[in-house]
């Protein structure tokens, strides 16, 4: 779809997501007091040496949050869109790590999910505390014919999903955008809350958990299959240098 020109115009569309991807950012900085990382500010504004394709990347870190990416990348002849807002928590919370992925490939595509930091198939407590409040939501998307679910291909993006994530497809519409809208902002309330109410993890246990997030965002980075598309605009070397910085590779 990126490799070959249509008369697909997404830029209204982009508008919107971006828009929600600042709604939702809003709500984490009336929260959190975070600060611009310097070892990404030269993507703050990045483009292909040849070709539409351009972008941005900003990273952000406080007291409470290791590393928050809120990026967006465009190539406009094809319609393909992307963009980014993950929270990564530090290690004195267990709440689970929270992103979220819109984009238009050219149909809308999102993936919500607050990603795990205990084992759930052993951590009965963490599984009951949060993650059976987004059942219903899953649930009540899995039925809702507007929205496909999206599987993908690659095992380890699987696995780094937990079984309420919400990882669809759908036709482009009003209807569809303002459902997204909701969810997002339903799932960001929550997960603020969960921070506010949330017990302190005992110091020796914080090492192995800071240990345990890196290596999740890091694989979650590098193993992504969608990398191939931004190898294919930007090249290998930028490419790189993008996929570093979503993990925090040269903080």
């Amino acid at each position: 779809m990126t490799q070959e020109p249509t008369d697909l115009d997404n830029k209204a569309v982009f508008e919107q997501l971006w828009s929600l991807t600042n709604e939702l950012r809003q709500k984490i900085d009336a929260r959190f007091e975070l600060h611009p990382n310097p070892s990404t500010k030269n993507l703050q504004s990045y483009s292909a040496t040849t070709g539409g394709a351009h972008g941005s990347l900003n990273t952000f870190s406080g007291s409470e949050i290791d590393w928050l990416v809120h990026s967006w990348l465009r190539e406009p002849k094809s319609g393909f869109c992307n963009m980014h807002l993950t929270i990564w928590l530090k290690s004195q919370l267990r709440v689970p790590h929270l992103a979220f992925a819109f984009a238009t490939v050219p149909y809308l595509f999102f993936y919500m999910d607050y990603i795990p930091r205990s084992d759930l198939s052993v951590d009965l407590e963490y599984l009951d505390r949060y993650y059976e409040p987004m059942n219903k939501t899953y649930l009540g998307l899995l039925e809702d014919s507007r929205f496909k679910q999206y599987i993908s291909k690659t095992l380890y993006i699987r696995q780094a999903q937990s079984h309420t994530s919400l990882c669809y497809t759908s036709p482009v519409t009003e209807e569809t955008l303002a459902h997204l809208r909701t969810v997002a902002h339903e799932m960001m309330d929550r997960w603020l809350k969960w921070v506010d109410e949330a017990e302190s993890v005992p110091d020796d246990e914080r090492v192995a958990l800071a240990n345990r997030d890196l290596i999740v965002r890091r694989a979650i980075a590098e193993r992504d299959p969608d990398n191939q598309i931004a190898v294919r605009l930007f090249g290998s070397e930028l490419t790189d240098e993008l996929v570093r910085s979503l993990w925090g590779g040269n903080r």
